[in-house]
Protein backbone atom coordinates (compact mmCIF):
# COMPACT_ATOMS: atom_id res chain seq x y z
CA UNK A 1 0.00 0.00 0.00
CA UNK A 2 2.78 2.85 0.83
CA UNK A 3 4.38 2.09 -2.45
CA UNK A 4 1.19 2.58 -4.34
CA UNK A 5 0.30 5.64 -2.03
CA UNK A 6 3.93 7.40 -2.53
CA UNK A 7 3.58 7.08 -6.17
CA UNK A 8 0.19 8.53 -6.15
CA UNK A 9 1.68 11.65 -4.48
CA UNK A 10 3.89 11.80 -6.20
CA UNK A 11 2.84 11.94 -9.52
CA UNK A 12 -0.21 14.45 -8.82
CA UNK A 13 -2.27 13.86 -12.23
CA UNK A 14 -3.60 10.75 -12.69
CA UNK A 15 -5.70 9.84 -15.51
CA UNK A 16 -9.04 7.74 -14.75
CA UNK A 17 -11.21 5.63 -16.92
CA UNK A 18 -15.25 4.80 -17.04
CA UNK A 19 -17.37 3.11 -19.00
CA UNK A 20 -19.54 6.20 -20.09
CA UNK A 21 -23.60 5.98 -20.25
CA UNK A 22 -22.83 5.60 -24.13
CA UNK A 23 -20.97 2.07 -23.52
CA UNK A 24 -18.40 3.91 -24.68
CA UNK A 25 -15.17 4.35 -22.95
CA UNK A 26 -14.13 7.83 -20.92
CA UNK A 27 -11.11 9.16 -19.79
CA UNK A 28 -10.11 12.62 -17.56
CA UNK A 29 -7.43 14.07 -15.66
CA UNK A 30 -8.23 13.14 -11.82
CA UNK A 31 -6.17 13.35 -8.14
CA UNK A 32 -5.83 10.67 -5.83
CA UNK A 33 -6.85 12.49 -2.73
CA UNK A 34 -5.86 10.18 0.38
CA UNK A 35 -5.34 6.90 1.88
CA UNK A 36 -7.34 6.83 4.82
CA UNK A 37 -7.88 2.79 7.14
CA UNK A 38 -6.47 1.01 4.31
CA UNK A 39 -8.80 2.64 1.60
CA UNK A 40 -7.65 5.48 -1.02
CA UNK A 41 -10.03 8.10 -1.44
CA UNK A 42 -11.01 10.44 -4.68
CA UNK A 43 -13.53 12.74 -5.18
CA UNK A 44 -15.94 14.66 -7.26
CA UNK A 45 -19.35 16.09 -7.78
CA UNK A 46 -22.47 14.52 -8.34
CA UNK A 47 -23.01 16.53 -10.63
CA UNK A 48 -20.89 15.44 -13.31
CA UNK A 49 -21.14 13.17 -15.77
CA UNK A 50 -18.57 11.24 -14.14
CA UNK A 51 -20.50 10.63 -11.04
CA UNK A 52 -23.64 8.99 -13.07
CA UNK A 53 -20.91 6.90 -14.96
CA UNK A 54 -19.32 5.06 -12.03
CA UNK A 55 -23.05 4.94 -10.16
CA UNK A 56 -24.12 3.18 -13.59
CA UNK A 57 -20.64 0.87 -13.80
CA UNK A 58 -18.86 1.36 -10.58
CA UNK A 59 -15.07 -0.72 -11.86
CA UNK A 60 -12.91 1.68 -13.03
CA UNK A 61 -9.30 2.18 -13.65
CA UNK A 62 -6.59 4.95 -13.58
CA UNK A 63 -3.12 5.38 -14.56
CA UNK A 64 -0.06 8.21 -14.13
CA UNK A 65 3.65 8.14 -15.05
CA UNK A 66 6.47 9.48 -14.01
CA UNK A 67 9.56 11.39 -15.08
CA UNK A 68 11.40 8.30 -14.82
CA UNK A 69 9.07 6.07 -16.88
CA UNK A 70 7.33 4.37 -14.77
CA UNK A 71 3.66 4.27 -14.50
CA UNK A 72 0.77 2.50 -12.68
CA UNK A 73 -2.42 0.94 -13.03
CA UNK A 74 -4.97 1.25 -10.91
CA UNK A 75 -8.38 -0.54 -10.58
CA UNK A 76 -11.18 -1.36 -8.56
CA UNK A 77 -14.85 -1.11 -8.14
CA UNK A 78 -15.56 2.31 -6.93
CA UNK A 79 -17.50 3.03 -3.46
CA UNK A 80 -19.39 6.12 -2.58
CA UNK A 81 -19.20 7.00 1.11
CA UNK A 82 -20.87 9.81 2.94
CA UNK A 83 -18.57 9.25 6.20
CA UNK A 84 -18.56 13.16 7.46
CA UNK A 85 -14.82 12.46 9.03
CA UNK A 86 -13.39 11.47 5.26
CA UNK A 87 -14.89 14.11 3.57
CA UNK A 88 -13.19 16.44 5.77
CA UNK A 89 -10.13 14.93 5.56
CA UNK A 90 -10.33 14.96 2.06
CA UNK A 91 -11.44 19.20 2.17
CA UNK A 92 -8.63 19.45 4.15
CA UNK A 93 -5.71 17.62 2.08
CA UNK A 94 -6.32 19.59 -1.15
CA UNK A 95 -6.75 23.62 -1.32
CA UNK A 96 -8.19 22.84 -5.06
CA UNK A 97 -10.93 20.70 -3.48
CA UNK A 98 -11.68 22.98 -0.43
CA UNK A 99 -12.14 26.27 -2.92
CA UNK A 100 -14.69 24.12 -4.86
CA UNK A 101 -16.61 22.61 -2.19
CA UNK A 102 -15.60 24.65 0.65
CA UNK A 103 -17.59 22.03 3.44
CA UNK A 104 -17.45 18.03 3.74
CA UNK A 105 -21.31 19.04 4.13
CA UNK A 106 -22.01 20.48 0.68
CA UNK A 107 -24.58 18.26 -1.29
CA UNK A 108 -22.55 18.50 -4.51
CA UNK A 109 -19.76 17.04 -2.60
CA UNK A 110 -18.75 13.06 -3.06
CA UNK A 111 -15.85 10.68 -1.76
CA UNK A 112 -15.24 7.37 -2.85
CA UNK A 113 -12.79 4.50 -2.06
CA UNK A 114 -12.01 1.70 -4.54
CA UNK A 115 -12.87 -1.51 -2.93
CA UNK A 116 -10.69 -4.83 -4.04
CA UNK A 117 -8.45 -2.54 -5.46
CA UNK A 118 -4.98 -3.65 -7.42
CA UNK A 119 -2.17 -1.94 -8.35
CA UNK A 120 0.78 -2.59 -11.02
CA UNK A 121 3.79 -0.25 -11.16
CA UNK A 122 6.03 -1.09 -13.89
CA UNK A 123 8.92 0.93 -15.69
CA UNK A 124 11.17 -0.08 -18.17
CA UNK A 125 13.98 -1.69 -16.30
CA UNK A 126 13.88 -4.76 -17.11
CA UNK A 127 12.53 -6.22 -13.73
CA UNK A 128 8.90 -7.35 -13.83
CA UNK A 129 5.75 -5.38 -12.56
CA UNK A 130 5.29 -4.73 -9.48
CA UNK A 131 1.53 -5.96 -8.16
CA UNK A 132 -0.51 -4.97 -4.97
CA UNK A 133 -3.41 -6.08 -4.02
CA UNK A 134 -5.03 -3.50 -2.05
Amino acid sequence: MNKVVEFLKENQIQYFATVGLDGKPKVRPFQFMLEDDGNLYFCTSNKKDVYKEIENNPYVELTSSSSKFAWIRLSGKAIFSNNVDVKTKVIESSELVKSIYQSAKNPDFEVFHLEGAKAVISDFSGEPPKEYNL
